[in-house]
C-alpha cells in the first residue's frame, strides 16, 4: 500500500529529516583516524536528542545500535563497536534513520577518513553521483522503474555494479513502506510517481561483483569479492513543483 503524505505529515518528517541532516554534518566535521564506529553511534544519538528525535533503526528486527556503521568492503548494516578503529584511508558509510513524533527520514553518506586512495574516491564520487542521476527521473507521472535504469545505468557505465539484495523504498510511519526503489530495472516499469510520495533513493554500489554476503553476527553484509564499496541516500518528497531533499544540510555539496 501507498502511503501519500499530507503537508503536516511532511512538515513532521522534515524535523527528522533536519536531525539526520545536521548528524551528518557534524561527522563530516570530526571523522578522523583513531575513532571508532561506536563513535559515531554516539553523535548521532547525541544530535538526535537535541532534535528531539529518537533512532528508528535501534531494536528495528533487533538491530543492537543506533545507526548502521559499514567500513570499506561492508556494504551495509554494519554494527557499531568500541573495538572497529577507523584508519586513514577507510571510507565509512552512515545510515540513520531519525523518527519525530512517529514519523522518519532516512538517509546515508560515505565519509572519508582523512585522505582517500584514487580508487576509493572514485567509487564515493560515481556512487554520490548516481543518487543524483536517479533524481532526475523524480517527476510525476514518471515511473519507479525510470530511478532504478538511471542508478543502473550510470552505475555500470563506471565499471561498477549495484547489489540486487537490497533496494530503496518509500517512508513514514514506517522505515520501510511501498514502493520498493531497486537500484536496477527497466524504464517506464513499476509504480507511477505522485505528488506527495516519499522516496528514499539510495544506490549501493559494489567495486566488483554484485555479490554479498551477511557475516555471522546476522547484520553486515559485505561484498564476497572483499572489494569497497559506497552507499549514498537521501529522502526526497515529491511535490507538485518537482522534488524537496529533506536529509541534507544548509551548504552541503
Amino acid at each position: 500500500m501507498v502511503y501519500i503524505k499530507s503537508k503536516r505529515e511532511i512538515a513532521l518528517m522534515k524535523v527528522a529529516g533536519q536531525a539526520v541532516a545536521d548528524a551528518f554534518k557534524t561527522i563530516k566535521e570530526v571523522i578522523k583516524p583513531g575513532m571508532t564506529t561506536m563513535d559515531i553511534d554516539q553523535i548521532v544519538i547525541n544530535t538526535f536528542i537535541k532534535h528531539g528525535c529518537i533512532s528508528a533503526e535501534k531494536g528495528y528486527y533487533g538491530y543492537p545500535a543506533n545507526v548502521c556503521v559499514s567500513v570499506n568492503e561492508e556494504l551495509v548494516h554494519g554494527i557499531p563497536s568500541n573495538k572497529r578503529i577507523l584508519k586513514e584511508g577507510d571510507i565509512v558509510s552512515v545510515d540513520l534513520v531519525a523518527s519525530y513524533q512517529g514519523y522518519m527520514a532516512d538517509a546515508c553518506r560515505t565519509f572519508a577518513v582523512g585522505k582517500l586512495s584514487d580508487r576509493a574516491e572514485r567509487l564515493v564520487k560515481v556512487t554520490k553521483d548516481a543518487f543524483f542521476e536517479g533524481l532526475k527521473q523524480v517527476k510525476v507521472g514518471n515511473y519507479i522503474g525510470d530511478i532504478s535504469h538511471a542508478i543502473q545505468s550510470y552505475v555500470e557505465n563506471h565499471g561498477y555494479n549495484v547489489t540486487r539484495d537490497y533496494t530503496g523504498h518509500s517512508i513514514g510511519t514506517h522505515m520501510h513502506e511501498d514502493p520498493t526503489i531497486p537500484n536496477y530495472g527497466k524504464a517506464g516499469t513499476g509504480m507511477k510517481i505522485e505528488e506527495g510520495m516519499s522516496l528514499c533513493i539510495e544506490p549501493m554500489v559494489l567495486e566488483g561483483k554484485k555479490d554479498i554476503r551477511v557475516l555471522p553476527d546476522g547484520w553486515t553484509a559485505v561484498s564476497k569479492d572483499h572489494k569497497l564499496t559506497a552507499h549514498y541516500e537521501n529522502t526526497v518528497i515529491v511535490t507538485s513543483e518537482g522534488i524537496e531533499i529533506i536529509t541534507m544540510y544548509e551548504g552541503e555539496e
